[in-house]
Parts: C-alpha cells; sequence; structure tokens
C-alpha cells in the first residue's frame, strides 16, 4: 500500500504529464487550422478566410447571419442600436492587438466572444507565473508557453468560428508595417514608450485607427488616436516623457484587476470602431481611479497642424517609419528585459558569489538593501540594513552606526569593515554606491545583479517577484 507521499506525488506527476499531453494537442490543434487556412475554401465555406477579405454566409433573411450566428449572437442583436448591423459589421472586421499581457487579455477574450471576424495577437514572450494574477487569458498548463499560442487557444476555445492569426514576434520597424496593414484597427496593450510611439506612427502612416490604453499600479486610462481627423500619440506628446518618469508593471506593481478594466474598455471602443456604433473616445481621455473606484473623462488636445506624423505638412513616410530609432528618440528600450546599468567601475562591484565567499567566511562588513521598504519586506538577506535609495542622504548615520556596532561584535577596525549594497537587480545599488564614495565611504561596493543574482547563482530557493 502507498503512503500518502508517494500517492501524493503520483498524481502530481500524472497531472503534469496530463498538462504537458493537452498543451500539445492543442498545439497540434493550432499548427493543423494554420494549414486549413492555407486551402482554398469551398464554396459553400465560411472559415478559413484571410483578415484582409472577410466574409460572412449568406441566409435566407438576407443579412449574411446564419442560424447558428443568430444564436450564438442573440443578445447583441436584440440591442436596438447594435442590432444585425453592428453584429456584420463586427464578423467582417480584422482588430490586431498588440501585446497579451494584462490590457491584451481581456480585450482579446472579449473581441473573440462577441464576434470580430478575424483577431490577430502580437507577442514575442511566454507565459510566466507571475503573469496570472491579471493576464486572465493564461493558465498554469500554458506556463513556459508562447503567450500568442496560450491566448490564441483561449480565444479558440470561446469561439471556433472566428479567424486568430498568431505573430510569435516582437513589434520592430522592421515587421509592423506588414503585420499592422492587414487589419483594419490596432489595440495597443504594450507597457512602454517606444513601442507607443512606433504603433501610432505606424497606424498615421498605414491609415488606421488605435485604440491605446494604459494601467499601473491602482491607475488606468484610455483614448483613441488617428480616427476621423482626430490626435495621434505624437499631437499630445511631442517630446518623450524623462526615462525616470517611464515605469512598467514589472517595477512598480499593478493590481491585477486595473488592466483587466482598461483592457475590457479597449475591446469596447475597437467593437464600437468596428460596428460603427456609438462615439468612441477619440479626443477625449478616460482616466480610471481604481482607489476611489472614479472614471473621468476629460478633453484633450485635438490634432496639432504643424505634428511631424500627422500634421499638415508632415512627410513621416513609410520609409522614414522604417528608418526610424524609437529607443534613441525615447532613450527607452524596445525589449522587456530589465535595464541593467553600468555605473562603477570593476574594482566597485563585486559578484553575489563573491559576496557569498565573504559572508561564508565571515568577512566584518555591513550590507545596506537600498530598496523601498516594501520591497524589503517581501523578501530580504540575512541581517541587512533597509535604507531605501530615496531616504540615504538623511539617514546615512545608520551606516556609520552599523560600522561601529559590527567593530565592536567582531572585533576588527573601522578601516577594515567593509560595505556592501545590494538592490532589487543591481541598478539602484550603483546609484547608492556612488553617493556613499562621494561622502567618504570609499570601501562600499555595489552587489551586481541585486537579489535576482542572489537567487540565479547562489540560492536558487531564494524568492524572486
Amino acid at each position: 500500500m502507498e503512503s500518502n507521499g508517494e500517492d501524493a506525488s503520483r498524481i502530481l506527476r500524472e497531472i503534469e504529464t496530463l498538462k504537458a499531453a493537452k498543451a500539445d494537442i492543442e498545439h497540434r490543434i493550432s499548427v493543423l487550422e494554420a494549414r486549413l487556412r492555407d486551402i482554398p475554401p469551398p464554396n459553400d465555406a465560411v472559415s478559413g478566410v484571410s483578415c484582409s477579405s472577410m466574409s460572412i454566409a449568406d441566409s435566407a433573411a438576407g443579412h449574411g447571419l446564419s442560424p447558428d450566428m443568430i444564436y450564438r449572437y442573440s443578445r447583441h442583436l436584440l440591442l436596438p442600436s447594435f442590432g444585425v448591423q453592428g453584429q456584420s459589421s463586427l464578423l467582417k472586421s480584422s482588430i490586431l492587438v498588440v501585446g497579451a499581457g494584462g490590457l491584451g487579455a481581456p480585450a482579446l477574450l472579449y473581441l473573440a466572444a462577441c464576434g470580430v471576424g478575424c483577431i490577430g495577437t502580437v507577442d514575442h514572450d511566454v507565459v510566466e507565473l507571475n503573469n496570472l494574477h491579471r493576464q486572465i487569458i493564461h493558465t498554469e498548463a500554458y506556463v513556459g508557453q508562447p503567450k500568442v499560442q496560450s491566448a490564441a487557444a483561449a480565444c479558440r476555445s470561446i469561439n471556433s468560428t472566428i479567424q486568430i492569426v498568431e505573430h510569435k514576434e516582437a513589434l520592430r520597424t522592421s515587421n509592423a508595417l506588414e503585420i499592422l496593414s492587414k487589419y483594419d484597427l490596432v489595440i495597443d496593450a504594450t507597457d512602454n514608450v517606444p513601442s507607443r510611439y512606433m504603433i501610432s506612427d505606424c497606424c498615421v502612416v498605414l491609415g488606421k485607427p488605435l485604440v491605446s490604453g494604459a494601467a499601473l499600479g491602482l491607475e488606468g486610462q484610455l483614448t483613441v488616436y488617428n480616427y476621423k481627423g482626430g490626435p495621434c500619440y505624437r499631437c499630445l506628446f511631442p517630446t518623450p516623457p524623462p526615462t525616470t518618469a517611464c515605469q512598467r508593471c514589472s517595477d512598480s506593481g499593478v493590481l491585477g484587476v486595473v488592466p483587466g478594466i482598461i483592457g475590457c474598455l479597449q475591446a469596447l471602443e475597437a467593437i464600437k470602431i468596428a460596428s460603427a456604433v456609438g462615439e468612441p473616445l477619440s479626443g477625449r481621455m478616460l482616466l480610471f481611479d481604481a482607489l476611489s473606484a472614479r472614471i473621468r473623462i476629460v478633453k484633450i488636445r485635438g490634432r496639432l497642424s504643424q505634428c511631424e506624423v500627422c500634421g499638415e505638412n508632415a512627410t513621416f513616410t513609410q520609409q522614414k517609419f522604417h528608418d526610424f530609432d524609437y529607443e534613441k528618440f525615447t532613450q527607452s528600450p524596445l525589449s522587456t528585459t530589465p535595464l541593467k546599468l553600468k555605473l562603477l567601475p570593476a574594482d566597485s562591484r563585486i559578484t553575489s558569489k563573491e559576496y557569498n565567499d565573504r559572508l561564508v567566511n565571515g568577512e566584518a562588513h555591513v550590507l545596506v538593501d537600498v530598496r523601498p521598504s516594501h520591497h524589503f519586506n517581501i523578501v530580504s538577506l540575512p541581517k541587512s540594513l533597509n535604507i531605501p535609495l530615496s531616504s540615504l542622504e538623511a539617514r546615512v548615520s545608520e551606516i556609520s552606526s552599523a560600522l561601529k556596532e559590527e567593530v565592536e561584535q567582531k572585533g576588527s577596525n573601522h578601516s577594515g569593515t567593509s560595505i556592501y549594497v545590494v538592490c532589487r537587480r543591481g541598478n539602484d545599488s550603483q546609484r547608492a554606491v556612488e553617493y556613499l564614495h562621494k561622502v567618504g565611504f570609499t570601501s562600499a561596493k555595489d552587489i551586481i545583479g541585486g537579489l535576482e543574482s542572489w537567487a540565479h547563482d547562489v540560492d536558487p530557493n531564494f524568492p524572486t517577484y
């Protein structure tokens, strides 16, 4: 008779095997569906058509909706302001969602459920466990799998009658024109400034409406660009914001439901445009504050006549777009890989392995953790002193006190006691060491890569976030 532990292990192994088999089957289905789309359909077929030539089956009623469609979308059809015409327009439309993350997840689900004829999604990333609190289109079974594959499977499970196109690649100037040109309108569900400029510029060059959303922390915003004479992104922001003002969810955090709300509203705006029903948010911006449960609509600047992309005398051609360096323009990377600064010379830095060796050898030292206090409360190294970078100047005396205490405990001299500085990824720690050197703590050294490096190179069980 198996023990409880052995039985649980066997069940867990079987679950993992079934999950892997499920992911493989869904991937094979996606491949076969892609092959099927490449085969010219018979005259009476209603699926497998391309985004550039969407059509729907004829019916006895003359409006193109089959009996199954009438039943599936009946609650839409019952709306006097939407009805048959709105649904028919949706079925003939094609929408591209750039990003299958927190914003793109709910947008894709609702676009699929509502019957958008062709939905494309662009994303080069894979599903991670820390995505799942907000990116509700993905499941645990798809951790480690491409996001576009996971998103496509979820959309097809909701609505098998529409076309889902997967673009498993990063959107760049080299491929954006080709990809965006295949769709009627675009949803920007990215989270970085260079992508926002690039997608907006591309939409202007191609004449595509753009539904743009953003969510960070407990706030979100939404507007529509390049729609019927409305402004583009550059009209509002001719000059990129400073890099210090550009934050991402991976750095600042976000309450999961906030991008969910904004993503749903992005789907709503896209549906309004595709169906020609209602008044899209062109020339207006929706601002959402989760803490106060407040939504405000504010008027924004109209199209600038001198805008270099959409203005009266603009000469921003497809070739100029292709050659434009958005990373240089915004001083921010298109990549989602965290920024790694190099502010210090090599002799002012040590690796996490080197620090661990000195820790094991009992070297007298003080470890200063310069992360914000709420980060420190998540996880920290033993005996580290938390002094956030923002308050370092005001609390530098605490380091002197810690050094004296270490001298008394270890019996070493003050000058022989080292200072090591750590943060999450090794950027703020370098800034802190620069300051400490200026105020006389010349022995201070930065731990390269921060706590992420510690988890990767020293202690695999150390929590990351």
